[in-house]
């Protein structure tokens, strides 16, 4: 099978590598875009039934297409997302080959590009754009083993609650994933126990605007790398019935029980951290340091928005966070299922380049990799708080395509004829 030359190779077509596609268009940048599934897969196959975008549709959108039939105000479902990103690469014809799997990547050997093996047979390319984005591969957590005869799916594996078993469920996370999935379990008439660890959650609306606006004009989708010991902390926000602050007190109102961070299992019994206390007054403190720089931002500018006083009552604490449970008997208790709402770790081992530190994490700046020819798109502050997300990374990928078109320009200079004395 001949081996087929491309110039730049894009390995994703979700919103990262449709994003990539438009701006290597518009530098004219001769590029293939490769996808081993669909156009956007994992929002139609990775995500629940029931999710919508955790920001509005005039937000989180590319700059050059607003969504069809959607009020701007509103939250896209999974499915029209994934379908303005179909719409998206056809609009500006983005040459994408789907079903198609990159399995290695190598560096040639005395000259210059990489090779590129697939599935459907050998690529080389001079430049790579690795555009799969940070939902690689779920993490579950090896606490329970897997024949104790509890049902355990990870959330990307969730998909509604008549897929669980009767019976009590454990979710354990309680990041944007974890919330609304537990909230949408108890709704759903299921006794439910929410394992809550470290986290934020900003106001969904204060003062007649949506949080992304707020983090907008306070300049916080534009820091460039969050606060040391909170890379990992998730943030609790949702755009579910049509947009509402994560409240864990309301939560456990409803009936929902929280427990502390998940630390092990021995003999059928879980065990939880003694931090629920902490981790609540935690986002509570999150939650009001943005409603205190928000009243001083409309302050400082003399804007004309509504007080909101209601904002900053905060319930008290329910029984189960000030005498939490420390210890659950999971036989006893009624639970059948746990739900691990525990985030993605990277899966790059199919590069072969020295583009890697020793923990297999990316060694890059905004994207251009340590690895000359190599670029990273679509991954969690790649370049500032915003990079994963929509808008963020259709920015991301303007800076990446200018990279590439710089370089195409040193390797097309030609001594003595390109450049006068």
């Amino acid at each position: 099978m001949p081996v087929e030359i491309v110039e730049t190779l894009v390995i994703g077509a979700g919103q990262a590598g449709v994003a990539m596609s438009e701006h290597l268009s518009k530098s004219r940048v001769p590029h293939l875009v490769l996808e081993r599934s669909r156009i956007a897969e994992r929002w139609r196959t990775a995500r629940w039934d029931s999710l919508v975008a955790n920001g509005p549709a005039w937000h989180d959108r590319f700059p050059g297409q607003e969504f069809s039939g959607i009020d701007p105000d509103a939250f896209p479902s999974k499915e029209s997302i994934a379908d303005y990103f179909v719409s998206y690469a056809d609009k500006i014809d983005a040459p994408i080959r789907c079903g198609v799997e990159v399995k290695d990547l190598r560096r040639n050997a005395g000259r210059p590009g990489f090779r590129v093996e697939t599935s459907e047979g050998v690529i080389e390319a001079t430049y790579v754009v690795a555009a799969t984005g940070p939902f690689q591969r779920p993490v579950v957590p090896p606490v329970v083993p897997e024949d104790m005869g509890i049902v355990q799916i990870h959330s990307s594996a969730y998909r509604n609650p008549g897929q669980l078993p009767d019976g009590t469920v454990l979710v354990v996370g309680a990041g944007s994933s974890g919330a609304q999935i537990a909230d949408e379990l108890q709704r759903a008439g299921k006794k439910v126990y929410l394992s809550v660890g470290a986290h934020d959650r900003p106001p969904r609306r204060y003062r007649g605007r949506d949080f992304v606006w707020w983090l907008g004009v306070l300049g916080k989708w534009d820091v460039a790398a969050p606060t040391p010991g909170t890379e990992h902390v998730p943030i609790a926000v949702s755009g579910a019935r049509g947009g509402e602050t994560i409240d864990f007190r309301r939560f456990a109102a409803q009936g929902m029980t929280l427990v502390g961070r998940t630390e092990n299992f021995r003999d059928g019994v879980m065990t939880f951290a003694g931090d629920l206390a902490g981790n609540i007054l935690r986002g509570d403190a999150n939650y009001l340091s943005v409603l205190d720089e928000a009243d001083a931002y409309v302050a400082r500018n003399g804007l004309d928005l509504p007080l909101e006083p209601e904002a900053r009552v905060i319930d008290p604490d329910p029984p189960c966070v000030t005498h939490p449970i420390l210890d659950l008997d999971l036989a006893k208790a009624g639970v059948t299922s746990i739900v691990w709402a525990t985030g993605f770790a990277l899966d790059f081992s199919w590069m072969n380049v020295d583009a890697f530190d020793e923990t297999g994490k990316p060694k890059h700046q905004r994207g251009v990799s340590a690895e000359p020819g190599v670029y990273f798109l679509g991954l969690p502050w790649l370049s500032r708080r915003g990079s994963s997300f929509i808008w963020g990374v259709w920015h991301d990928a303007k800076y990446i395509a200018d990279h590439i078109e710089i370089q195409r320009g040193y390797r097309a200079y030609k001594a003595g004829t390109d450049h006068k004395a």
